[in-house]
């Protein structure tokens, strides 16, 4: 999937430096949270970011507000700081991190934290708006709609170097990721599902680099056509960092060609390339490839589980006036 951003695989892969346990604090979110206080919540929220998106107008939109949900969730777990600037003190912007590079379009989580405050002032969290909108922008690109559990609670901190040290670059080991997933309650099916956001958006050529030079590597090397597209792409000496390609070949679109076209050699990074091979994982991609329900099923089980990790309920936290800032 996804947004411009520095690696889509960061923008998935949550590698946290702790492992968080799947504690009594994720019993208190509840589908119906915020029936008796806000019982329209879902409805608004849904309203403002497609009105916010089609504002927009830009195609990699649903990808980066994706990410943006994965990468909260990444960072300490998902508690709204991705959304916190630096304040000149203990708060630095988990934003300013090399491997959050390209996050953007904050203002659809501002829109619809807004859109929310103006019906039911002070209810809505900025995570839970987070985990709507990652959810939303799911469905809004073809993919499933699901319901999630809602209930979160902001952090009253960030920090960059957390950032940098929890999110794992585009080449990290297929062991790597399953361990990181697994501790967050998720199995390697459900753990290959997510990987399968990389269906929709982008990736900077910095992140293909060693795929393609000196000379592609093994895998590249038995798909010919695409290694030469790439490298045409990306020449091994250019001037724009932020020179970007498709993540597959529908890349507006929530769909099962990412699954495929890793099959067939195509994958883009490196981790892409290692989930098609590695025999943990290769029967779930082509599983995947032919089966567009089982994926979309297995995906929505998956983002609800990945959005409960490491949340603040009950009296943990705040509820943020303003997402950008801790209440005075």
């Amino acid at each position: 999937m996804m947004a411009p951003g520095r690696s889509v695989i960061e923008f998935l892969v949550v590698a946290l430096a702790i492992s968080w346990q799947l504690t009594g604090t994720q019993a208190q979110l509840r589908a119906d949270y915020y029936a008796a206080t806000c019982p329209n919540a879902e409805a608004i929220a849904r309203q403002a970011f497609i009105r916010q998106i089609n504002i927009i107008n830009l195609v990699s939109a649903p990808a980066s507000i994706l990410r943006l949900a994965f990468h909260d969730c990444a960072v300490d777990g998902c508690e709204g700081s991705i959304m916190l600037n630096s304040d000149g003190g203990a708060i630095t912007d988990e934003k300013d991190a090399e491997r959050n590079l390209g996050i953007g379009n904050l203002n659809v989580i501002t829109t619809m934290k807004a859109a929310l405050d103006n019906a039911c002032p002070g209810v809505v969290s900025c995570a839970d708006v987070i985990a709507m909108a990652g959810r939303e922008a799911v469905n809004f690109a073809g993919g499933p709609q699901f319901g999630i559990q809602l209930g979160r609670r902001d952090g009253i901190g960030a920090s960059t170097s957390h950032a940098q040290a929890q999110l794992l670059p585009a080449d990290t080991s297929v062991t790597t990721l399953l361990n990181t997933f697994a501790g967050m309650g998720l199995n390697a099916e459900e753990t290959v599902a997510l990987l399968g956001s990389h269906t929709i958006g982008v990736s900077h050529c910095d992140n293909i680099r060693n795929r393609l030079y000196p000379q592609p590597d093994a895998t590249l090397q038995s798909n010919v056509l695409f290694a030469t597209t790439l490298r045409a792409q990306c020449p091994q000496i250019f001037q724009n960092p932020n020179t970007v390609v498709q993540m597959d070949r529908t890349n507006v679109n929530f769909d099962t060609v990412y699954f495929s076209d890793v099959m067939q050699n195509r994958g883009l990074l490196t981790i892409d390339d290692a989930l098609g091979s590695d025999p943990r994982t290769s029967g779930f991609m082509a599983a995947f490839a032919g089966n567009r329900q089982r994926f979309f099923n297995v995906f929505a089980v998956a983002y609800e589980k990945m959005t409960r990790f490491g949340v603040l309920t009950g009296t943990q936290g705040q509820i943020r006036n303003d997402c950008t800032a801790v209440n005075p």
